[in-house]
């Protein structure tokens, strides 16, 4: 995008998906990027269903339960906090006024962290709309209900996630890994992760398919739309 076309969009929108993912092991078989890669083409295909910005993707975030694992490089709360706010801020300046902070990495921690700029944010500008979402939830959701996604509770690296990225980019796919499920103990935090989660996959790679993929994504795509059409019009009690 040029400048006069970001002068141009604005008359058009000002609604932006600011895209974060993250660089984190997803199993044998798919690549560390796989978070970012998502959530950028879900967005982008939300947008041409509906007009909004989509900002260049953070491809880092905060990794806890895969912090011990091959690959994974995260980066502290506080980093995160910084540069979401640095970037709504930034936005906010140059016209933007619906911020759509969209995590392709599902972590608590993580996600966790966008709200928290996101209610900064609130106090910050009165004139300002943030919503702070979990793109994985939005895609799950539409692909259980649409009778598409087998596996319950599946999460990383598994059905969904391998299925999309078998679709987006079927070159980086290399293989499968086995159906697995984390064993880590309730409300207890462990230091040796890989004991507890070895081959870093949270669900069942061998129910995807490229197809599944496909739809997978268009369905999310076409939620966050429907969300956008009415996130632009929301207004507090």
């Amino acid at each position: 995008m040029t400048m006069p076309e970001f002068v141009s969009g604005l008359k058009k929108s000002r609604t932006i998906f600011l895209p974060f993912g993250s660089t984190e092991e997803h199993g044998d078989h798919l690549p560390l990027d796989t978070d970012t890669m998502q959530v950028y083409a879900v967005v982008r295909e939300a947008a041409r269903l509906h007009p909004a910005f989509v900002a260049p993707p953070l491809h880092y975030g905060i990794c806890r339960s895969t912090s011990a694992h091959p690959g994974t490089v995260g980066i502290a709360p506080d980093t995160l906090r910084s540069l979401a706010r640095d970037l709504v801020c930034g936005y906010y300046d140059q016209g933007l006024k619906n911020f759509i902070l969209i995590s392709g990495h599902a972590g608590k921690t993580h996600v966790g962290a966008l709200v928290e700029v996101g209610e900064e944010m609130l106090k910050k500008y009165a004139d300002i709309r943030i919503a702070v979402i979990n793109e994985y939830e939005f895609c799950y959701r539409a692909g259980r209900k649409a009778g598409m996604v087998e596996t319950e509770g599946d999460s990383h690296a598994g059905e969904v996630e391998t299925a999309r990225i078998q679709y987006l980019h079927p070159g980086l796919v290399k293989g499968t890994s086995p159906r697995e499920f984390p064993d880590f103990p309730e409300y207890i935090l462990v230091r040796n992760k890989t004991a507890y989660w070895p081959g870093g996959v949270w669900g069942d790679p061998v129910a995807a398919t490229p197809e599944k993929g496909e739809r997978l994504v268009r369905l999310s795509a076409a939620a966050l739309a429907e969300f956008v059409r009415n996130f632009e019009t929301f207004s507090e009690r």
